[in-house]
C-alpha cells in the first residue's frame, strides 16, 4: 500500500448478514417455542392436568376435557362421579372451568384471591377446600409450599394447584393403580392422608438429621450445626403455620356436613383429622426439640467465648508485672536502682517472676470461685 493512501472500510458480506439473520429468528422461534411447550407441558389444551370417572365398584378411568364435559352435561348415571385436576398456570383453565363446569362461585372467588389460609367449608350443597401442601420437587427433599383448591359435590370433585403437589401425585398413583373410590370425598379424604403422610416423612427425616445434629453436640463439633438446625426450623415452623388450621377447618365442617355425605365418609374424615392433628403434634415437638439444642449451642458458644476472654485476660495480668517494671527502669532519669549492682539483673527477674506468679494464682483462683 502506498504512502498516504486511505484504508477502505471493513464491511460484512450481504450472505453472511442475511445467515447471521435467519439464525437469530430460528432462534428466537425456537426459544418461543420451547416457553410455550414449557407453560402446557403434563396438562391438555385447557389445563387438565389428569381426569378420571369413576363407576360403582370399579377403578376410575382416564377421561379428557371433552368427554368430561360431555358425561357432565348428561342425565348422572348412578353413583358415578369424576375427578378433574387442573393446572392453574394454564392461561385457559379457568375460562373453561366456568364455562364447562358448574362450579359456585365462591370456588372461583378463592382463586381469585389467592389466598392460603387453609379452610374447608360448605358452599351450599357442595365444598370448598383451600389446602397446603409439599410441592413434588422431582425427588428432592423440600419443605416449600403450594396452595391447593378443591371443590366436590355428589358427581365431581375439581382440584387446582399453581404448582406440582406430592400429595396429589400419591392420589394420582394410586387411581391409577386400581385402588377404588366411591365418592368424591373418598378422594379427598385420601388426599388428606397423604398429605399427612408427606408430613410424616419430612418429619421423620428431619428427626433423623436432629439426632445427627446431636451426636455431633455431644461430641463437641458446632461446625455448621447453627446453620444447619436454623433451616430446618424455618422449614418445619412454616409448615406448621400454614397446615395447623387445618384439623380445626375439618372439625367445623364434622359439625355440619353436606347432606350427600355418606356416614362412611364422615367416619373417614373424622379419622383422618384425628390422624392429621396427631401428625402436626409430632412436629410442633420437633420445633421445640430444634429449639433446645439451639439455645444448647448458644449456651456452649456463649461458653467457649468466656473461656476465650479469660484467656486473654490471664495473658494481659501476667504479662502486667514486666510491663510495669520495663516502664520504670526505661525511664531516662537518673537514681534507677541497681543500676551499679552486679547481679541486678537478675534481681529484677526474680522479682518480676515473683509478681508474675503471685498474679497468675490470683486469676487462677477466681476462676475457681466462678
Amino acid at each position: 500500500m502506498k504512502a498516504g493512501a486511505m484504508r477502505r472500510p471493513s464491511c460484512i458480506h450481504p450472505r453472511m448478514l442475511m445467515s447471521h439473520l435467519r439464525e437469530f429468528a430460528f432462534s428466537k422461534r425456537h426459544h418461543m417455542h420451547a416457553g410455550i411447550v414449557e407453560a402446557s407441558y403434563g396438562s391438555d389444551p385447557v389445563g387438565l392436568v389428569s381426569g378420571f370417572r369413576f363407576l360403582p365398584g370399579e377403578p376410575g378411568q382416564p377421561i379428557d376435557s371433552a368427554a368430561a364435559a360431555a358425561w357432565l352435561g348428561q342425565p348422572p348415571p348412578g353413583d358415578a362421579f369424576l375427578w378433574l385436576h387442573f393446572n392453574l398456570s394454564h392461561s385457559a383453565c379457568e375460562r373453561w372451568l366456568k364455562g364447562q363446569l358448574d362450579l359456585p362461585e365462591g370456588f372461583f372467588e378463592a382463586l381469585r384471591e389467592g389466598s392460603r389460609s387453609t379452610r374447608i367449608e360448605r358452599l351450599d350443597t357442595a365444598l370448598l377446600a383451600v389446602v397446603n401442601d409439599v410441592i413434588y420437587n422431582f425427588g428432592v427433599a423440600t419443605t416449600d409450599i403450594s396452595t391447593l383448591w378443591a371443590c366436590a359435590d355428589r358427581r365431581i370433585l375439581v382440584t387446582a394447584r399453581m404448582k406440582p403437589l406430592r400429595s396429589v401425585d400419591q392420589l394420582r398413583a394410586s387411581v391409577r393403580q386400581g385402588e377404588l373410590f366411591h365418592t368424591p370425598l373418598a378422594l379427598l379424604v385420601h388426599l388428606l392422608r397423604d398429605q399427612a403422610d408427606v408430613l410424616v416423612r419430612i418429619v421423620r427425616e428431619t428427626s433423623v438429621t436432629v439426632d445427627q445434629v446431636e451426636d455431633r453436640l455431644l461430641s463437641h463439633r458446632l461446625q455448621g450445626n447453627r446453620a444447619e438446625l436454623g433451616a430446618m426450623r424455618r422449614g418445619l415452623v412454616r409448615l406448621q403455620r400454614l397446615l395447623a388450621p387445618e384439623p380445626g377447618a375439618l372439625f367445623r365442617l364434622l359439625n355440619r356436613p353436606p347432606a350427600w355425605l355418606q356416614d362412611q365418609d364422615i367416619q373417614d374424615l373424622r379419622s383422618s383429622t384425628e390422624e392429621f392433628s396427631l401428625v402436626l403434634s409430632d412436629l410442633a415437638a420437633l420445633v421445640e426439640r430444634i429449639k433446645l439444642l439451639q439455645e444448647e449451642i448458644a449456651a456452649k458458644l456463649n461458653e467457649q467465648t468466656n473461656r476465650t476472654l479469660f484467656t486473654l485476660t490471664l495473658v494481659t495480668v501476667l504479662a502486667l508485672p514486666i510491663n510495669i517494671v520495663a516502664g520504670f527502669f526505661g525511664m531516662n532519669v537518673g537514681g534507677i536502682p541497681l543500676a551499679d549492682h552486679p547481679h541486678g539483673f537478675w534481681v529484677l527477674v526474680v522479682l518480676v517472676a515473683s509478681f508474675t506468679v503471685l498474679a497468675g494464682r490470683w486469676a487462677f483462683r477466681k476462676q475457681g470461685s466462678y
